[in-house]
């Protein structure tokens, strides 16, 4: 059985990468790893962990209703959200990372986004990137 790995954030980015995750792991065969990656410090005190925790339930009830082979991981250790995917697929040899994509205004257009480009580059494995729905 493969692994796939999703980064995940509450926004709709992160529930259309989620989607599409769970949909290729039961076309593949393969369990999900749900990577949800934060750098700490100030800007990631106790009560958004309670907060990040709560939905991070919700990701696991939609997963056990879809019937996907899954592990949840909640990051936060003062890595980049993109480095911590990178570890994590590299620790579970993933077949595939799958991420969400926002728009970004005209002058965000010029470089894709510091995360995705870093995944997009050095990911040891093919990277599917998803548009949120508009």
């Amino acid at each position: 059985m493969g692994v796939i790995v999703v980064g995940y954030v509450s926004k709709p980015e992160g529930q259309a990468a989620l989607r599409l995750a769970a949909e290729e792991a039961n076309l593949r065969d393969a369990s999900l790893v749900v990577v949800n990656s934060h750098r700490g410090g100030r800007e990631f005190d106790r009560d958004d962990a309670v907060q990040s925790e709560s939905q991070l339930d919700e990701v696991r009830s939609q997963l056990e209703q879809a019937g996907v082979e899954h592990e949840v991981r909640q990051l936060v250790r003062g890595m980049d959200p993109a480095e911590d995917l990178i570890n994590v697929a590299a620790e579970v040899a993933a077949e595939l990372i799958i991420i969400g994509l926002r728009r970004r205004t005209p002058v965000g257009k010029l470089i894709l986004g510091s995360n995705a480009q870093r995944v997009l580059l050095d990911a040891p494995c093919p990277v599917l990137a998803v548009k949120a729905a508009e």
